[in-house]
């Protein structure tokens, strides 16, 4: 169960990391359902990679329709194991007398970032779904993208034994490097949602510090935050340094990323931060905040720089360090394409694989 599937316009790392896996799950012969939220005028039903996938509500409804749908229609079906993508609001799984045993899978919870995000009613609500999680999931199994997010767990009253770590992997084969492709000037970027929590802003206010007038920030993607960053970039006189490129295509975002000198990321919490590994495999250092969950993608001095969060003054001085040295960059690079190679889909799929069957049997727990 997740909120969205692959298919979904709103669909972000979560999903990419459900489908890497289950699909190759279910290329092994396994059978898997993904029972997830719709949108306006989604297919109900529909095989993607192999999974079944059963759409009921939109991201507004899914929450209040699941279980309904679950027990009318699924409830009876001889799964073996019913696996939940905590990755919104918890679905409470265990509380449905479900047959299947369940395992909870969490890339990142949100904690008190959720404040710098929604409105204090919307955001007081997020903040008080997470807080039966020790309760409700007390002899669940766990899977954390991230030791991060195992820790975050234990912090919350899970047991660091029922956490199992398994690391995403990175399509390294698909994202590749081309050193032919790096910008003739210094160039950073950043890729993903423009929400406010993700600190995009720190990231103009930095590279405004930078001070240099051959240098490049590109941003990539959409969010109701948009319009309040291009109004900062205004009023820091940054003209046509920044460009706002709005959503691109995955060729797109390989050529951004091939191009750049640094990708930046400089968000309070990711469970992971898959971008900055999608990087690394095109052969791109990452400036970054030392934040947890990124401080494990990005390895500080030797695949990047990583700068205490919310100081855009460190974050200007990482840039500059590469803006001032392509050697810098080239050797950052070669770095962090060697590490990007050390996580791999399959690798994630056959760990994922192992303690699913594991918890079948009885011995989920460490």
């Amino acid at each position: 169960m997740n909120w969205q599937c692959r298919e979904n316009p709103l669909a972000g790392g979560a999903e990419i990391h459900l489908h890497e896996i289950f699909e190759r799950l279910a290329g092994r012969g396994h059978e898997v359902t993904l029972l997830c939220g719709g949108w306006k005028g989604a297919p109900p039903t529909a095989t993607l990679g192999g999974i079944e996938t059963l759409r009921v509500g939109t991201r507004q409804t899914f929450a209040l329709k699941v279980h309904r749908y679950w027990k009318e229609h699924l409830n009876e079906r001889p799964f073996d194991i019913l696996v939940e993508d905590i990755n919104k609001a918890p679905l409470y799984t265990p509380l449905w007398g479900a047959t299947a045993k369940t395992v909870a899978c969490v890339p990142h919870l949100f904690g008190g970032t959720v404040f710098q995000e929604l409105s204090l009613p919307l955001a007081t609500a997020v903040w008080l779904s997470e807080r039966p999680i020790p309760l409700v999931y007390h002899d669940v199994p766990f899977q954390a993208i991230s030791e991060s997010t195992a820790d975050d767990l234990a912090a919350r009253g899970i047991p660091r034994r029922h956490v199992q770590v398994i690391y995403p992997g990175v399509s390294f084969r698909h994202y590749t490097p081309d050193a032919s492709r790096r910008a003739p000037t210094p160039t950073f970027s950043y890729i993903g949602r423009l929400k406010k929590y993700k600190g995009v802003d720190l990231v103009i206010r930095a590279f405004a510090a930078l001070r240099r007038q051959d240098a490049v920030l590109e941003i990539a993607g959409a969010g109701d935050y948009r319009g309040a960053l291009e109004t900062l970039a205004r009023s820091l006189d940054l003209g046509e340094r920044v460009r706002f490129l709005g959503f691109i295509s995955e060729e797109e975002k390989i050529a951004l990323l091939r191009r750049s000198w640094a990708v930046s990321l400089a968000s309070p919490k990711e469970g992971w931060g898959l971008t900055n590994v999608e990087a690394a495999a095109c052969g791109t250092p990452v400036v970054a905040s030392d934040s947890p969950g990124i401080r494990e993608s990005v390895r500080d001095g030797e695949t990047g720089f990583l700068v205490p969060h919310g100081d855009t003054g460190a974050m200007a001085t990482a840039f500059g360090r590469l803006a001032a040295s392509p050697a810098t960059v080239a050797s950052m690079g070669a770095k962090a394409r060697a590490f990007a190679e050390t996580f791999t889909w399959e690798r994630a799929a056959e760990q994922t694989e192992a303690h699913l069957e594991r918890t079948i049997r009885g011995r989920g727990f460490k």
